[in-house]
């Protein structure tokens, strides 16, 4: 049996969220466990999240969930607007809530941009990067590029 949609189609916060995410390099969208999931091998990004021990979710379904660099992971989770997001927080995601006051779109685009480079292929990130599709790295500890 599916999981209900637990989000808004139409919800002007998701839109938003979707323009970004869906611009990258072969991302596309599923809904999974009843959330909008933005993926390219996996997810990247998803909107709506939970906190573990919280049975209502209703502080968190306006929010986007993403993998930050592990360096700014603790001072975003300084941020009021920050949470640990059940079942993946451990593996270093964080929730951000775009409800809570006026959304910093510079921010979403930040938090997706750096998920998506810790979570797609190398060869989309050199995509970003400028680098052609088919470059792959060729560093000295590469023994392929000999």
């Amino acid at each position: 049996m599916p999981h209900p949609l637990r989000a808004d189609p139409d919800d002007p916060l998701l839109e938003r969220v979707r323009q970004f995410s869906l611009a990258y390099p072969e991302a596309s969208e599923r809904v999974s466990f009843g959330r909008p999931n933005f993926i390219v091998r996996t997810a990247f990004a998803f909107y709506g999240g939970s906190r573990k021990g919280v049975r209502d979710d209703s502080d968190t379904a306006r929010s986007l969930v993403t993998k930050p660099d592990a360096d700014d992971r603790l001072a975003w989770l300084e941020d009021e607007r920050f949470y640990v997001p059940a079942y993946v927080g451990p593996s270093g995601w964080v929730g951000f809530r775009l409800d809570v006051g006026e959304p910093d779109w510079q921010l979403v685009a930040e938090l997706i941009e750096a998920s998506y480079r810790n979570t797609a292929p190398a060869r989309l990130v050199r995509l970003l990067d400028g680098a052609p599709a088919g470059a792959r790295h060729t560093g000295a500890h590469d023994d392929r590029s000999r």
